[in-house]
């Protein structure tokens, strides 16, 4: 394939000029910094992910390490069509040389495929790595077809560790055993809810049996059906993967049509204090995933702040309580410098490459290192996983905290409570 990023190698080797054509030379090779394009959700359903983007783009570039950087944004507006336009465009009309990209595969994965396509070196995470590597191969239903990417590297949890932590919640409670499963049809719905590859075995092994009533469409406004079958099935326990204004709509209907689950652990949907809040007591003790947090015992390499310091800073700045995503969001700017610092040319595309492989580094988020480290061969070249934990939202008299309740899974990062039962 005949990418921009080749032709232009093509052209300095030979001499050849492209200022008839309207291309012009990367500006990084007249002096300028190093470009980084970052897309994410600014609008539109996914937009939590990008709440503190402002923020932790002004802490790099005003850290020691970010005055050699550019930040080129793009909102993507949570919708992948837009995504994967706005990611051509970073790297056809503004020459990229390292892409950066969050927030859902629904965000991750046209970003990282249009990339592996143009030749473009790409960092991702905060997608479950599953959704993110088989979402993107030709065949995701044949693993025999498989392949690693050149150019997208990818950094987050995967399905096997949301299965340890929400059965580890559950295992503190006593229930049924029985779960009702939420999976909308999009990357993220389709990976967790298949039967094969997704939560369902691995609930099986772990005691825990699955009712799935099937793939629904995001900004649904009706899940009676979902509610009915889970009562049909006696379900003390809800899961799924649901985008926060879906999962509002879902618990609301479920409590006026008295289903009352003895718990609610979603991702997604609860990770951010305002999703819980517009729920009001009816957000008490829900449950998730916590990536990252306050009490998380790690520093950045950029600010040298804690995570308790990096999370107070976004509050006394923002006005706003810290949120999962900020952690995840200031790591991508720290991988980014890393990866950066040890490549001599920034245009070239496969050192950049073989930076990030060889990357060995602890962020604010914990280790980042694409070693292989409990991944499957497959998939070993281009994920790397950080570590997860539970969480439950406690009322207080202004809003609700996130408490660790779950931690076996990385006992680094300390627990402040046990699982409390909804009631």
């Amino acid at each position: 394939m005949i990418t921009r990023r080749s032709l232009l190698k093509a052209s300095a080797a030979t001499g050849l000029t492209l200022a008839t054509s309207g291309l012009a030379m990367p500006a990084i090779a007249q002096g300028a910094k190093i470009r980084l394009g970052y897309v994410s959700p600014q609008t539109g359903p996914l937009a939590g992910f990008a709440e503190s983007d402002a923020y932790n783009i002004k802490a790099f570039l005003a850290s020691e390490a970010g005055k050699n950087f550019e930040v080129i944004v793009k909102d993507s507006q949570s919708n992948p069509n837009r995504a994967a336009e706005v990611a051509k465009s970073l790297i056809v009309d503004d020459e990229i040389n390292l892409m950066l990209v969050g927030s859902t595969p629904e965000n991750t994965n046209p970003v990282a495929t249009t990339c592996e396509a143009e030749g473009v070196p790409v960092i991702s995470t905060m997608a479950p790595w599953q959704p993110w590597f088989i979402g993107q191969q030709g065949n995701p239903g044949d693993p025999a077809s498989w392949k690693p990417f050149e150019f997208a590297y990818h950094y987050f949890w995967g399905l096997e560790d949301i299965i340890a932590v929400y059965t580890g919640m559950w295992k503190q409670l006593d229930t049924n055993g029985k779960v009702g499963g939420l999976f909308p049809n999009d990357a993220d719905g389709n990976a967790w809810g298949d039967p094969k590859n997704g939560l369902k075995p691995g609930l099986d092994a772990a005691g825990f049996s699955l009712t799935d009533p099937g793939r629904y469409q995001n900004l649904s406004d009706d899940f009676t059906a979902q509610v009915n079958a889970f009562k049909a099935a006696n379900v003390e326990i809800v899961t799924g993967v649901v985008i926060p204004p879906d999962f509002t709509t879902f618990w609301n209907q479920a409590r006026q049509q008295g289903f009352k689950p003895k718990a609610v652990t979603v991702a997604k949907a609860i990770l951010f204090p305002q999703s819980v809040e517009t729920l009001g007591d009816a957000g008490n003790n829900l449950s998730s995933e916590v990536w990252w947090s306050a009490s998380h015992p790690f520093k950045s390499t950029l600010t040298g702040q804690s995570s308790a310091e990096l999370a107070a800073d976004y509050t006394a700045k923002s006005g706003r309580p810290w949120t999962q995503p900020i952690g995840f969001v200031h790591s991508l700017f720290e991988v980014a410098a890393n990866v950066m610092g040890r490549v001599s040319d920034p245009t070239k595309a496969e050192a950049i490459a073989e930076a990030i492989a060889a990357t060995d580094m602890t962020t604010v988020v914990g280790k980042v290192a694409w070693n292989g480290a409990g991944v499957p061969p497959f998939a070993a070249k281009n994920v790397c996983k950080t570590p997860l934990v539970g969480g439950q939202w406690r009322k207080k008299d202004s809003g609700f905290d996130l408490v660790i309740v779950e931690n076996a899974s990385a006992p680094e990062i300390p627990a402040a409570g046990k699982m409390e039962a909804l009631v």
